[in-house]
């Protein structure tokens, strides 16, 4: 037996000894993966935890109701679960992302810590017998991570998405009718209006959103009552249907398929990873167009939120586009590594389920935390300068285009080209180089003729 210092105790599994903090409520599965995978500093996301509370909670309810657990440990389960989803314990679930691929360890900590509240309130609980009943870490630990995101996606990332949809609306509706010079690779295109450009970002969002909408229905189904392999093996025929449905989820006919395979997941990771890309145009769009304030575009004025620079006075930078941009570069990386991970599933089980779960949820907070900074500190402040808008139309070589139906497409590059040569304006060296006249060139020329 081991010399315990002051504050520890010894418990005892079926490999032996495990010393463990007197103010501690995990067991020895616990502990032995607090002292083997000290890797890092990322912990276990707490939406996983608290998912896992939500599933022996609803767990002990069926128990109960299929005759395999007494109220008194129903109850005592149960009540152990809520404080926990009350975030009373949350300092008692120390272990790191980087664990056993099929989330075991993290299973089992919320096993023991149940196990261990049940006890102090004079109910004597077993971890695994009595709150993993029916269960398994394979299936537990997949359904707690389709539950996470689904109720995080629904809870926390929809409403910011939603919220910048509605803002840039209103940036829509303020300046819309803004002719304005169009651009495609880099150069001077013909023209749109501001209104038109914005509705493409409008609905660029909005279809990605709703491509993770779409994705997110299938984290409904769940791969309770599969147990270790998707057979059911010790667990009640009906135990995992009734589970889901106390849950507000729905067993998935194919539980083999749950359990071996991460597609529903890595799915939903490559829509937010589309949503981060268009994101990222959107942002980039704005940061060229904003881009001055005196030798750059400047067509956008952003709002100046902090001082740019700690050398240069009076500097505004993009910090909320660099921001975003940033965190869209991360999803995006988040969902390669979610791809990788989902392809590695062997045989029945995938074994990289803390770490596909962890990129995911990593992907939604940052992307709705930064979503919702966007929108406050820059989309609502943002405004066009029309003077400038209107200078840079002026101006365009572009124009020329529409004298392609009246004069064709040979002299209307050589006018286009002239003028840039010369420094005149298109107007000036059509009436040379054309019978057109000064009204007709006038109508031709005019933008707003041209949407």
């Amino acid at each position: 037996m081991t010399s315990l210092a002051e504050g520890f105790h010894s418990k005892y599994d079926s490999l032996g000894e495990v010393v463990i903090p007197n103010s501690a409520l995990w067991g020895c599965t616990t502990g032995r993966a607090k002292r083997n995978f000290q890797i890092g500093v990322e912990k276990m996301p707490l939406p996983i935890v608290y998912a896992l509370a939500e599933i022996k909670r609803a767990s002990a309810k069926v128990n109960h109701e299929l005759g395999l657990l007494s109220v008194d440990k129903r109850d005592a389960i149960v009540k152990a679960a809520e404080e926990i989803l009350a975030g009373e314990h949350n300092e008692h679930f120390p272990l790191p992302v980087w664990q056993t691929g099929s989330g075991t360890a993290t299973n089992m900590n919320v096993n023991e810590v149940i196990a261990s509240i049940c006890e102090r309130a004079g109910v004597k609980v077993h971890p695994n017998e009595d709150v993993n009943l029916g269960q398994s870490s394979n299936d537990t630990f997949s359904s707690a991570l389709h539950i996470a995101c689904w109720e995080f996606f629904n809870d926390h990332f929809t409403a910011p998405v939603l919220h910048l949809i509605q803002a840039l609306k209103t940036f829509q509706k303020k300046y819309g009718d803004v002719v304005k010079i169009g651009r495609t690779h880099l150069m001077d295109a013909t023209p749109l209006k501001v209104g038109d450009e914005v509705s493409a970002w409008i609905d660029g969002v909005k279809r990605q959103f709703d491509q993770a909408s779409h994705s997110a229905q299938a984290l409904k189904k769940l791969a309770l009552g599969g147990t270790a392999v998707g057979s059911g093996i010790n667990a009640h025929p009906e135990f995992g249907a009734l589970v889901c449905e106390l849950l507000g989820f729905e067993q998935d006919k194919n539980p083999y398929y749950q359990i071996s395979n991460k597609d529903t997941l890595s799915g939903f990771s490559s829509a937010l990873e589309g949503l981060a890309v268009t994101l990222l145009k959107i942002a980039n769009d704005i940061r060229w167009y904003a881009s001055g304030p005196r030798c750059g575009i400047a067509e956008l004025s952003i709002p100046a939120n902090e001082p740019g620079s700690s050398i240069m006075p009076g500097k505004v930078n993009p910090t909320q586009v660099e921001a975003l941009t940033q965190v869209c570069a991360q999803v995006i990386g988040n969902d390669a590594t979610v791809t990788f991970a989902t392809s590695q599933s062997s045989f029945q089980l995938s074994t990289y389920m803390p770490l596909i779960g962890y990129n995911i949820l990593q992907s939604m907070r940052l992307l709705a935390d930064a979503i919702s900074s966007f929108d406050k500190h820059l989309i609502r402040g943002l405004e066009v300068d029309k003077a400038v808008v209107q200078k840079h139309l002026e101006s365009s070589l572009m124009l020329v285009t529409a004298l392609v139906p009246l004069i064709g497409y040979d002299l209307s590059a050589k006018i286009s080209k002239e003028a840039h040569a010369s420094g005149r304006d298109l107007k000036e060296v059509a009436l040379e180089m054309t019978e057109l006249s000064a009204d007709e060139l006038d109508r031709a020329l005019d933008a707003h003729n041209m949407l």
